[in-house]
């Protein structure tokens, strides 16, 4: 007699449901229904993701708006000029410059060679910059770069040599 390959499973929720098991062995079938009848159905699952994704855009919400607040006294504390650009480029580019920054300075002033004095520089040309999107496209720099990046978005400022291009 051959081990049967439909299972009637009873899930947790309470949901009944036929499932065909002839893709697994013979001898792990009976292991498997039992693994099921612990998980609830296919459809108590998805509703119950579908609420978690609700829930994980709520978090999402809440963590980008303590994370504004926070870069929005961050600046305000060390005397950042407002950004340019659209309101959710501004926003964006606010918690960009704040992560670009304190990143930099961690890395160079706190754990690297960078005197506090040389720090002050950085940050008065950090402050020329209001351009949020300058601040957004920086997100993913190293802050070895900081330095020669500032240089580079302040000589965009001055005229080329050949004004034709």
């Amino acid at each position: 007699m051959a081990v049967k390959t439909i299972w009637q499973i009873t899930h947790s929720c309470g949901h009944p449901a036929e499932r065909d098991l002839s893709d697994r062995a013979a001898d792990r079938r009976a292991g498997f229904a039992e693994w099921l009848a612990k998980q609830e159905c296919t459809d108590c699952w998805r509703a119950a993701k579908e609420g978690n994704d609700q829930d994980k855009a709520a978090w999402l919400e809440a963590k980008r708006a303590e994370e504004q607040a926070e870069s929005e006294a961050w600046s305000e504390q060390y005397r950042m000029p407002p950004l340019e650009g659209s309101k959710r480029s501004v926003a964006w580019g606010v918690r960009c410059r704040h992560n670009v920054l304190a990143t930099a300075y961690t890395a160079l002033v706190l754990e690297g060679e960078t005197s506090e004095t040389e720090w002050v520089a950085i940050e008065e040309a950090a402050r020329t910059i209001t351009r949020a999107g300058w601040w957004i496209d920086q997100r993913s720099f190293e802050p070895s770069d900081l330095t020669e990046l500032l240089q580079a978005a302040t000589a965009a400022d001055r005229p080329t040599e050949n004004p034709h291009f």
